[in-house]
């Protein structure tokens, strides 16, 4: 089965009502500030990576980008703990399009080039708070838990409610790596191959 076959990424104008809605709300909400860095839609106006796999199920898919919303833009995770963990996702999940989505949105967030190259290696930041939140971060996306010493150095970190957060994550970009596996929507060309090596 070719790629076109598992999904082709409507145009705006090809929308219902509830699927417009759905695309109203990624390109006009919160993330439309960051189009320059990640875009969102190709250059006919149809959705990119897993924004276009919301458009499959609208009721689903609207909970979905507003749950991504919040994790980004509404939490209370530092910006650079919270790409940090992104990043960890990506990289546990081998996703090029969110490694490609958030390696430049860390940076730019305080995460070092350095730690960056090593979130992506499976090693720890020298940065010790970010060290910690990768490090509860992978625990919760191999195991699905946190054993106590983990636990407690993580609320020491981030607080009970940053522990909140990265486990709402940590769902999530595993989630959208999921998406992205399965109906392999068009991306940019930059976000292709990634961790193919």
């Amino acid at each position: 089965m070719s790629d076109a076959e598992r999904f082709t990424s409507p145009h705006p104008e090809e929308l219902d009502a509830a699927r417009r809605e759905v695309y109203d709300a990624i390109v006009n909400g919160p993330r439309a500030a960051e189009t320059s860095r990640t875009p969102t839609t190709d250059a006919d106006g149809a959705l990119l990576g897993p924004f276009a796999t919301m458009l499959l199920a609208p009721g689903t898919g609207m909970a979905v980008q507003r749950l991504g919303g919040a994790i980004r833009f509404a939490g209370t995770l530092s910006a650079a703990a919270r790409e940090a963990a992104i990043l960890a996702v990506a990289a546990a999940e081998r996703s090029d399009f969110e490694w490609f989505a958030h390696e430049q949105a860390a940076v730019a967030a305080g995460v070092a080039p350095d730690d960056v190259a090593a979130i992506r290696g499976g090693g720890e930041p020298a940065d010790p708070a970010l060290a910690a939140v990768c490090r509860a971060t992978r625990a919760l996306h191999a195991d699905g838990a946190l054993d106590d010493a983990a636990f407690a150095e993580t609320v020491d970190v981030v607080g009970r409610e940053g522990l909140a957060e990265l486990v709402w994550l940590t769902g999530y970009y595993a989630m959208l790596a999921t998406s992205l596996r399965v109906f392999d929507p068009p991306v940019p060309p930059a976000a292709r191959g990634i961790f193919a090596d």
